[in-house]
């Protein structure tokens, strides 16, 4: 399934306290710090006693030291660990997750349609609403269900644009809902979301919480008709005369 950029693009920005004085080698192993730090927090959860071990180990073998554990004995329980650990996660995200739906679904005005999709009018737009083939501009908030703040448009101070049934099903099915000048909260189970696997900043499993302003809608651009063959040059042999 297609998933929105900006979970890539959250995923690796450099808080600007470090970045002014980062080489670019420096904030590209920032970068691979964070998305490890996603992986050890999706997969484990890891406490930071825990992560404090994982430090270890990554010091013992950049550094050359010889590894504490036998590696073939406690290699292969890394994923049954994983596993446990994830199956945890996912329980505590799944009943999270339904509480804050029921909770979202109760508000004065909110529709919860057939997919799941609790879709809040904040302002009636006047334009045309989108069809899953078109291409949307929109301004947006996104927040997990406790309110932190993983991605906006506002603070990268530009809209995205996309085509519609390039994004999650969430987005694709409520921005259809609204016009162009309208602004909407979808809260999005994460069936519907970025489901089991997560992806970057998203944790699995994850409820998502998204302000959304349409500002604009356009049709995709239509695919150049395929040129006629060229005619035969006026010499070529005709069909019937090559077979004598």
């Amino acid at each position: 399934m297609k998933k929105f950029a900006f979970v890539l693009a959250a995923a690796l920005i450099v808080p600007a306290v470090y970045a002014a004085d980062m080489t670019e080698d420096q904030k590209t192993f920032y970068a691979l710090g964070t998305v490890l730090g996603q992986q050890v927090t999706s997969s484990f959860n890891a406490t930071p006693a825990e992560l404090e071990m994982i430090k270890k180990g990554m010091s013992d073998v950049v550094g050359g030291n010889k590894p504490a554990v036998e590696i073939d004995t406690y290699g292969p329980k890394i994923q049954v660990l994983a596993q446990s650990r994830r199956a945890v996660i996912m329980e505590k995200a799944n009943a999270a997750g339904k509480e804050f739906t029921d909770k979202a679904a109760k508000e004065s005005g909110a529709v919860k349609t057939e997919s799941g999709l609790i879709y809040l009018s904040l302002k009636e737009g006047s334009g045309a609403s989108p069809t899953a083939t078109d291409i949307v501009k929109v301004n947006y908030r996104g927040t997990f269900i406790d309110g932190k703040e993983f991605d906006s448009s506002y603070k990268r101070g530009e809209p995205a644009e996309f085509p519609l049934n390039g994004v999650i099903k969430c987005w694709t099915e409520g921005v259809a809902k609204m016009k162009v000048g309208g602004k909407a909260k979808l809260t999005c189970p994460a069936a519907i979301a970025y489901g089991e696997n997560g992806g970057g900043p998203i944790p699995p499993n994850s409820t998502l919480s998204f302000e959304v302003e349409l500002l604009s809608v356009t049709k995709p651009a239509a695919k150049p008709q395929a040129k006629a063959a060229a005619k035969p040059a006026a010499k070529a042999p005709a069909k019937d005369a090559a077979k004598q």
